[in-house]
């Protein structure tokens, strides 16, 4: 119980403070136009969520926090339509801040393409960025490296363009 309330005091106070010192607007209009050059090159779509704590409800289940942690960033793709583009190739960057942890979420058009070694190294290079306090630099690796796995799976015929069926910016709580 105690590591429960110690949990809950680190997501509601700490999570909040957290993301306005690690992506001021600088960063984050950064990152949209990352997304935005990314995908004039493929037909995936890109999305970054970035949350600085989790909400009450997910602290207080019992479980493992990486299944938990995983069980949000399923529902925030879920919640961000991510699952809902033409090619199933939408691609979601979660990142939860208050425990720096990362998942990536890809579509099955995508995911049946890409090997679970190849999400493993790159949320590890994005870990060691984190741990370094690197935030936005472990941000646009994982937009470069999601980006190059989308060009090479879903490259743009010749004048075709990517119709842009979801946010580019970063959703951030």
């Amino acid at each position: 119980m105690l590591a429960k309330l110690i949990r809950l005091f680190k997501h509601r106070w700490q999570g909040d403070d957290l993301t306005r010192r690690v992506l001021p607007p600088k960063v984050l209009d950064q990152l949209t136009q990352a997304v935005q050059a990314s995908e004039k090159r493929h037909s995936g779509e890109i999305r970054i969520d970035v949350e600085g704590g989790l909400p009450s409800s997910y602290l207080w289940r019992d479980g493992p926090l990486p299944e938990i942690i995983r069980s949000r960033a399923v529902m925030r793709f879920s919640k961000l339509r991510v699952w809902d583009t033409a090619h199933n190739n939408g691609v979601l960057i979660y990142v939860l801040l208050a425990e720096r942890a990362i998942e990536i979420v890809a579509d099955r058009g995508l995911n049946d393409k890409v090997s679970s070694d190849t999400w493993r190294d790159l949320i590890a290079q994005m870990r060691e960025s984190f741990r370094q306090g690197r935030f936005e630099d472990g941000l646009h690796q994982a937009v470069d490296e999601v980006s190059r796995l989308l060009d090479t799976h879903f490259p743009l015929a010749s004048g075709a363009e990517n119709p842009n069926e979801l946010p580019d910016s970063p959703s951030v709580r």
